[in-house]
């Protein structure tokens, strides 16, 4: 006995799939914790030194997140929990102060950050969005790439956060094409 297949099958992950991959992440990364340092003589580790750029990236992409909903405020809501990522990310890497103002009016339409390295937000919507999944998929890959650099807490907040970055990347991407 056969069964009939469905006529149509989905080409990719399903949305649902993408997003709970993604709170998971989350979740991983709100767990993790303590140092993987192990630093000679004063110098940072090769974890600290991963950490310390994971952090900084995050702080970033964060700041490049406000500055695109400060020049589209349209964007604010779909954009706003992304940021919000973003800015825990940074936490969970050890980041302090990443706490800024959520998105106010009064964050530069320029950031710098990971992307085409200008800072620059693009005038339409629609490129705001694609210079942002950019930014999260060279992310996502460069944290990727480091996870077989680092012990391994910290391959694992890598790794989750990466994943999340991923995901993010769907989200802004989603109804192109």
């Amino acid at each position: 006995m056969s069964f009939a297949s469905s006529p149509r099958l989905p080409s990719g992950p399903r949305r649902r799939s993408l997003l709970a991959s993604a709170a998971g992440a989350a979740l991983l990364v709100g767990c993790s914790g303590g140092s993987d340092s192990g630093g000679e003589g004063g110098s940072p580790s090769v974890a600290d030194r991963a950490r310390a750029r994971a952090a900084r990236d995050s702080e970033a992409l964060a700041g490049r997140y406000a500055a695109v909903i400060a020049a589209h405020p349209g964007l604010a809501a779909r954009l706003a929990p992304l940021r919000e990522a973003a800015v825990r990310h940074a936490e969970a890497f050890g980041a302090e102060g990443t706490a800024a103002p959520k998105t106010s009016p009064s964050v530069s339409a320029r950031a710098a950050g990971p992307g085409d390295g200008s800072g620059v937000v693009p005038a339409t919507e629609k490129d705001a969005l694609a210079l942002l999944a950019a930014a999260e998929r060279e992310l996502a890959d460069r944290r990727a790439a480091a996870l077989l650099e680092v012990p391994g807490e910290l391959a694992r907040l890598l790794a989750s956060v990466a994943a999340a970055g991923a995901a993010h990347v769907f989200l802004l991407t989603e109804g192109d094409g």
